[in-house]
């Protein structure tokens, strides 16, 4: 059976490429966006009573695999890269047809100048997402709390110190008034490493570079314990004005 769907909307993200997304949501709190609704979808009467809950699933496409093809096994980063599953038994986001839906905070229902935008939390969604659909999060029903998941039934454990250079850290101070939570993101986005398995052996002192907003993050993993954040540049342009 075929069959088409059309997005109703758009996420604008703090993340701005793939690389440091979370690999689940909810992992970064202080990672915030909103979601662009599209017309005739932006009315208010579509989310009357949507205030009163916490958390929405939101279903979207994964739009930076489209026509990567299918993979019927994936290497989950949660064993390293070391370690293949069936496609079925994983999150990957090379799937038969690229969907995925995460949970996300519900920060607020708000009126623009165009119609209706929600405000989220905990994203793990990078800017331009296209959005399929929205649904309540009903804890009675969505939690349950003797499910098992193998090889993911534990939060990653892998955390690491967050330092500021000299240099980052005049710069992010120097932005707190515009953007008051950017250090906590910047530390909660690197404290889990998010450095590909690959990776992880081979890359010591090695500079990587990640783009929240629209500021250039530069680090670099000091030791086994500590990252270090060189430098935040940017461009001076708002995202969400």
């Amino acid at each position: 059976m075929r069959f088409s769907v059309e997005s109703i909307g758009v996420v604008h993200s703090c993340f701005k490429d793939k690389f440091g997304v979370p690999r689940q949501p909810g992992l970064v709190s202080a990672a915030k966006g909103w979601l662009e609704l599209f017309a005739p979808y932006n009315r208010t009467e579509a989310f009357a009573g949507l205030e009163g809950f916490s958390h929405i699933w939101v279903t979207f496409v994964f739009h930076y695999c489209l026509g990567q093809g299918t993979r019927l096994s994936v290497r989950p980063p949660r064993l390293g890269g070391n370690r293949k599953v069936g496609v079925f038994a994983s999150r990957s986001t090379h799937r038969p047809n690229p969907i995925g839906i995460s949970v996300l905070e519900l920060l607020g229902v708000e009126q623009y100048k165009n119609g209706v935008c929600l405000q989220l939390g905990g994203l793990d969604l990078v800017d331009g997402t296209p959005v399929l659909d929205i649904k309540p999060y009903v804890p009675y029903s969505d939690t349950i709390s003797e499910a098992q998941a193998d090889y993911a039934q534990q939060a990653p454990i892998t955390s690491f110190d967050v330092l500021f250079s000299t240099k980052a850290a005049l710069q992010c101070d120097k932005q707190c008034q515009c953007w008051p939570g950017l250090r906590q993101l910047i530390t909660e986005v690197l404290a889990p490493d998010p450095r590909p398995a690959y990776f992880t052996a081979s890359s010591a002192k090695r500079v990587f570079a990640i783009r929240l907003y629209e500021f250039d993050i530069r680090w670099r993993v000091l030791n086994e314990h500590v990252i270090e954040v060189i430098s935040i540049d940017n461009d001076d342009k708002r995202v969400f004005d």
